[in-house]
């Protein structure tokens, strides 16, 4: 099952295209826990993407995440690194609690 994170399903759907696709590129970000819990499975299946390395999984990338450089070192620098690796490309860290609303935070990156 998915978390609603508070939001209906076209702004959670951008949200989290938005933070796989920054967590991608910077190879790690640092938000609440939950919404680190969702990134961290989409995240996990855009590397397993990677990993394929047809034109097909490709396309599917491409078709998610949101910028085509993103997609382009998730093939040819990211996916290579995994390629032993069967799952657990993410590693979270809890942080501590955010200053306005006490929400957790955590920290995502790539392994």
């Amino acid at each position: 099952m998915y978390r609603k994170l508070g939001m209906r399903k076209d702004p959670r759907r951008a949200v989290l295209r938005n933070m796989t696709t920054s967590l991608l590129r910077e190879e790690r970000i640092e938000t609440t826990e939950t919404r680190a819990k969702e990134i961290q499975r989409l995240a996990e299946k855009m590397i397993t993407l990677g990993k394929r390395g047809d034109l097909h999984a490709r396309r599917q990338a491409l078709a998610y995440l949101l910028d085509e450089s993103v997609v382009k070192k998730l093939f040819d620098e990211i996916a290579p690194k995994y390629k032993e690796r069967s799952g657990g490309y993410t590693r979270i860290m809890k942080t501590g609690y955010r200053r306005g609303d006490g929400a957790p935070l955590a920290l995502i990156e790539l392994v």
